[in-house]
């Protein structure tokens, strides 16, 4: 009788604990969103299939090796170790796998341990006099994830790490890029100032003819300024050479890590391999480029935490055991006569919170709609990124080769016109135009190869760091 009327007792309990069992079966992951991703395309439009000896993949993504140049993979090797926004992501990194395991302590049980001591006159019955009162304790709780809501939220950052690890892989990707690119610059500025420089020591070997030939009368005044101007405007664009170069070198010495007054790069003959490279299938970028992998994931955090917000709906349950010790003399404390228990389990609902819960669930929805965006966009600028500069390795290597030949056309210019000079048929006047043209169609072509280079980097980059298969 005794038992029936304590099962009796229990039933709207137990009726509710299954009821709230029955509801955590309706707290599943919402449905992904329809078009994250936009279609991918068979093949790269822009891809030129006339490439035939594409590079070889360079072992372990050290696809700046391909290149084939010992300076390069030093500076690369360097910024790998010493930039700062490689370690900013790398700290981010590292706070992300941090709050994870705090996301994962909450679903383990809590042990905590307590002690005290109080003095005051407690009106014990017959006494008026204080009294010290210790205490010593400990509390272990624990809450059961009766509906997923825990579990959920430690998914959730596992994917916010797995999405800073792939930052990490695109800072290291970016920088490695912009070394390398700012590499070649530094390389071509040097060739371009070398080639100014022959051109000012060349034109000051005329100028000093072109002044004695004044000083007999043979020429004019004017022939002689020509010169003069001529002299000192490319000593300028010389100068300006000089300044770019400083700049860059500066811009590199941040890339490494390094104080812009601490280093610098020496001049050095550019013998760099200009490799081609292919691209590869459309689908595999999505799989390589570690800002459209972060994204994604990023996505898919976003879409568990909107599961997270949907068990605000259940019930919580709390389950705590808790045990110590009261005395007023120390060495009675943890005798038995001292010592107290006591376990608990609390269940609580909210049945009223102003629509608290449902704006939290609005809201986690909110984020994820704007996750999956994000990803969508992140995808389509990867395609024109990948575009892009599969255009400009093509069309700059077309222009290249037409620059090629403005250059042999203006340097065998330069020589006629130095004949018919010489023989009195020409003024002054068409030598130095001719010059000029050719210095300007040899820089035009120092540059050219410059954005080459600059192209092949940036197409690397775009594909992920790797490539694969043919066109």
């Amino acid at each position: 009788m005794k038992i029936h009327t304590s099962i009796s007792r229990l039933m709207p309990v137990y009726s509710f604990l299954f009821a709230a069992l029955l509801l955590a079966g309706c707290a599943s992951m919402p449905d992904h969103r329809p078009g994250a991703a936009p279609p991918v395309p068979s093949a790269f439009k822009e891809a030129d299939a006339r490439v035939a000896a594409p590079a070889a993949q360079p072992a372990s993504g050290r696809w700046w090796e391909v290149f084939a140049d010992a300076q390069l993979n030093t500076l690369v090797t360097r910024a790998d170790a010493g930039n700062t926004s490689i370690q900013l992501a790398a700290a981010r990194l590292a706070q992300a796998r941090a709050l994870l395991r705090q996301a994962d302590a909450q679903r383990l049980p809590q042990l905590a341990l307590g002690a005290s001591a109080s003095r005051g006159n407690l009106a014990t019955p017959g006494s008026t006099q204080p009294s010290t009162v210790l205490s010593v304790g400990a509390n272990a709780s624990w809450e059961p994830d009766l509906f997923g809501r825990l579990a959920q939220a430690s998914n959730a950052a596992v994917l916010d790490a797995q999405a800073r690890e792939a930052l990490l892989q695109g800072a290291h990707l970016m920088v490695q890029g912009d070394v390398a690119q700012t590499y070649f610059q530094l390389r071509a500025l040097d060739d371009e100032r070398a080639l100014v420089r022959d051109t000012v020591a060349a034109y000051r070997d005329t100028l000093r003819l072109t002044e004695r030939r004044h000083a007999a009368g043979d020429v004019a005044e004017l022939d002689l300024a020509r010169v003069q101007a001529e002299v000192a405007a490319t000593e300028s664009q010389a100068l300006a050479l000089d300044r770019r170069r400083a700049q860059l070198e500066h811009a590199l010495a941040v890339l490494l890590g390094d104080p812009a007054s601490a280093y610098t790069l020496a001049e050095a003959e550019w013998r760099s391999a200009l490799p081609a490279v292919p691209p590869g299938i459309p689908s595999s970028l999505l799989t390589r480029r570690p800002d459209v992998v972060a994204a994604q994931v990023a996505m898919r955090a976003a879409q568990t935490r909107a599961g997270v917000a949907r068990t605000a709906w259940f019930p919580d349950l709390a389950l705590t055991v808790s045990g110590g010790g009261a005395s007023n003399e120390l060495s009675q404390l943890f005798k038995a006569s001292a010592r107290s228990w006591g376990v608990g389990a609390l269940l609580s609902l909210p049945l009223l919170d102003g629509g608290r819960r449902e704006a939290g669930v609005q809201n986690a929805d909110a984020q994820w709609d704007a996750a999956a965006v994000a990803y969508r966009e992140q995808v389509l600028l990867a395609f024109q990124d990948v575009e892009d500069q599969l255009a400009a390795v093509r069309l700059l290597d077309r222009q290249a080769q037409a620059q090629t030949q403005a250059v042999t056309a203006a340097a065998r210019a330069t020589v006629l016109s130095g004949s018919r000079y010489r023989n009195g048929l020409v003024s002054q006047l068409e030598l130095l135009d001719a010059r000029r043209s050719e210095l300007g169609n040899r820089r035009q072509a120092v540059q050219l190869q410059a954005a080459q280079y600059q192209a092949t980097v940036g197409l690397i980059r775009a594909l992920g760091g790797g490539w694969g298969g043919g066109l």
